[in-house]
């Protein structure tokens, strides 16, 4: 397995990863315009884009955020809002994998930037059935949370003809690469197709096997272009015109608006995708075994380019945390009903064999010789300008929402 020689990705990362002569990576190498640009005047282009689709007739909203009770929905709803004074209406898809933090969160969200929101809430039997379909095809638990929470904001766009939707930061750029800042790349459905749904459309799922029908993935479905033509609707993300940096915006975020975080089972970070039991936890175990990294490789790559770390102290992190098991698994299968043994069934279908081979008991062994990179003193590593500070625990806020079971709809009562 080839990594890249400055952060932590292997040559197998799902989005698709190129490296240069030297071994370094295209994310490192996109990375380093964080450096580079002027982005105060990039700042100035965003005030323009927005200046030209604010409602001056005060008669419906300027933009549209999709939100959550984690990532940096406070971040940019400050910024869209507060900073440059729009009126934005928030939308968030229920992923049916709630936590009591996400849920305070997003209620906090809601009375302290005084906005209006909708939530799209699916059926919770079509959603398990939809979910048992994807973990049979393509080994993911989480597609119909990918699906809804880039599909909604877009549907909404079209019902109350608001063209502009705000997203955060762009995966393709912002890990590896696959855009520049400066080519200020948008919302796609291909590019949401090809990487964020890795390649199933909802109507994929339309069989007689798994009992999914027409009706079943309406929610799921991308608006007809002819309708986003019709509205002009474009969604464009706030890191190509605003340095990103998602430790520093939440640590602001919990300074100015007491954000709330919480530690996760299967990486250093506590505070992105704390509102959901699994993308950390089984959705993220899953990664593991059908690439060889999780999310805290993502988390550890980020912050040596952002030069807080070194590739040394993310490698032991990455040691500490990648072969964690889940910690709600038996959480999600009473959910789905299904039983340990179909589930690692369904999952080792999917399971990367460069990595993982049976042993003579017929029991699944790790190959770490693909599993952690080397550590070579070169001229590819980056000069750490900060030491590396742990990531903030914020003490738990009260509310009547359980803490150990999903929250379909939760009080959220801070």
């Amino acid at each position: 397995m080839i990594y890249c020689s400055r952060c932590l990705y292997p040559e197998n990362h799902p989005l698709n990863i190129v490296f240069n002569e030297d071994g370094v990576c295209s994310g490192c190498t996109v990375h380093e315009e964080k450096d580079t640009l002027d982005w105060n005047s990039r700042f100035d282009k965003l005030k323009d884009i927005f200046d030209n689709y604010k409602n001056l007739s005060n008669t419906n909203y300027d933009c549209i955020i999709p939100v959550s009770g984690a990532r940096d929905s406070f971040f940019i709803v400050h910024t869209v809002k507060n900073v440059l004074g729009m009126n934005p209406l928030l939308v968030t898809y229920n992923k049916h994998y709630n936590t009591d933090v996400g849920v305070r969160n997003l209620a906090k969200l809601r009375m302290e930037f005084d906005c209006d929101i909708m939530t799209l809430t699916v059926n919770p039997e079509t959603v398990k059935k939809i979910t048992r379909a994807s973990l049979r095809q393509m080994g993911s638990i989480y597609w119909h949370c990918l699906a809804g929470q880039t599909v909604y904001p877009v549907q909404v766009a079209v019902k109350f003809k608001i063209p502009l939707i705000i997203w955060g930061a762009h995966q393709g750029v912002d890990q590896v690469g696959m855009f520049s800042h400066l080519d200020e790349v948008e919302m796609t459905r291909k590019y949401r197709k090809e990487h964020d749904l890795m390649g199933f459309e909802a109507e994929d799922f339309i069989n007689e096997f798994d009992g999914i029908t027409e009706q079943d993935i309406v929610q799921f479905k991308y608006p007809d272009d002819k309708e986003l033509e019709r509205i002009g609707v474009r969604g464009i993300y706030l890191n190509n015109y605003i340095r990103w940096d998602t430790k520093a915006q939440h640590e602001e975020m919990i300074r100015s608006y007491n954000y709330e975080t919480h530690e996760q089972t299967r990486t250093f970070d506590t505070y992105n995708d704390i509102d959901c039991y699994n993308y950390s936890d089984v959705h993220d175990y899953i990664k593991f075994l059908k690439h060889g990294y999780g999310k805290v490789t993502d988390h550890a790559s980020r912050e040596i380019r952002l030069r807080r770390m070194t590739r040394e102290q993310g490698l032991e992190l990455v040691k500490e945390y990648i072969q964690k098991p889940p910690v709600n698994l038996d959480k999600f299968l009473d959910w789905i009903g299904i039983s340990i043994n179909s589930f690692n069934y369904l999952i080792d279908q999917h399971r990367n064999k460069n990595l993982w081979k049976r042993n003579d008991n017929w029991e699944w062994e790790l190959n770490s010789s693909y599993l952690f990179p080397k550590i070579n003193q070169d001229i590819n590593r980056l000069k750490q300008v900060e030491e590396f500070s742990k990531f903030v625990v914020t003490p738990s806020y009260q509310s009547t929402d359980s803490t150990d079971e999903y929250i379909l709809f939760g009080k959220g009562f801070v």
